[in-house]
């Protein structure tokens, strides 16, 4: 559901950028506001960045291979990296260069198209707000009762956080743009329309710098929620084991890796040991909603009762 979810996300902001991006162009040929050919540049890198988000997404469904055997779905991860990239660079530095070029010659914006930046912005607000809602709406299928800085920070599959996080900088971005240019408009003074843009490209920043905080944090290997880290525990346990040792990882946003070492009686038999694991591995996967690799590895009861180690780690 959440990947479902998360592409048509993706699709919906998709649709509103480029629509967007072409009149926000217009604007910015009749005017030459530089609030407006930032604005224009957002849209064109968030509309890049909502293709490399699908591109991520079909690439990750790619079977496991001998060269990957654990798969391709932490794809999804290194592609919501490169957007941070591309935000940065193409968004935020972008702006930030046209505002500074705008400050050394500012100029007002004049002629009898003046009012065509007031009706983009204002079209494009609507238009973003409808793609911001589509966003919270396909978040709140998997958010629960998370605060919307939890989700963003502990989401493992990337896409919503992303779109949720573009389209909240992209309605900013467009309320700064509108105000730049009214300033403009109303003192003639093209200064506002520079503050305008580097405002803009200032957000745009902190904005990549979150995303690709995150998103490293994903591609470094982020292990099961603690929810999911406790249900698995009591699978294993639920007929008697004590869990030595518990690692897991995330494969992908809809997929985990679960390493555990778990004890046995002394006297239990080949036979035995297997069915055990067997059965743990069985009831792992009905706990948890998750594609599960699971290894588990016995270990004589009395062996690890002298080690004292019956604590679980979570790694």
């Amino acid at each position: 559901m959440a990947s479902s979810g998360g592409t048509k996300a993706v699709v919906a902001a998709l649709a509103a950028n480029l629509t967007i991006a072409v009149f926000k162009f217009v604007a910015w040929a009749v005017t030459a506001s530089s609030s407006m050919l930032a604005e224009a540049i957002h849209s064109v890198a968030d509309s890049g960045n909502q293709i490399l988000l699908l591109v991520g997404g079909k690439k990750a469904r790619r079977e496991a291979d001998v060269e990957h055997p654990f798969g391709y779905g932490r794809e999804r991860y290194v592609y919501s990296f490169i957007v941070s990239i591309v935000l940065f660079s193409v968004g935020g530095l972008f702006a930030l260069f046209e505002a500074w070029q705008k400050f050394k010659d500012p100029h007002g914006i004049e002629g009898k198209w003046w009012w065509v930046p007031l009706a983009v912005l204002g079209g494009a607000i609507i238009a973003e707000s409808f793609s911001f809602r589509t966003a919270i709406k396909e978040s709140n299928l998997v958010r629960g009762k998370q605060t919307w800085a939890k989700f963003i920070r502990t989401a493992k599959a990337p896409e919503l956080p992303v779109i949720l996080l573009e389209d909240l900088g992209a309605l900013v971005g467009l309320v700064l743009a509108l105000c730049g240019v009214s300033l403009t408009l109303v003192t003639g003074n093209g200064v506002f329309d520079a503050a305008g843009t580097a405002c803009i490209g200032l957000l745009l920043v902190v904005i990549a710098i979150v995303l690709a905080l995150e998103t490293k944090s994903l591609l470094l290997g982020e292990s099961a929620t603690v929810e999911h880290v406790n249900l698995i525990s009591a699978a294993i346990s639920a007929q008697g084991a004590n869990v030595i040792h518990l690692k897991t990882l995330h494969l992908g946003p809809e997929e985990i890796l679960v390493a555990a070492k778990v004890s046995v009686p002394v006297n239990a038999s080949g036979g035995q040991i297997a069915a055990a694991i067997d059965g743990a591995e069985s009831r792992i996967r009905a706990a948890v909603p998750l594609k599960c690799v699971i290894y588990i590895e016995p270990d004589i009861l009395e062996a690890t009762e002298t080690k004292n180690q019956t604590s679980v780690e979570q790694g």
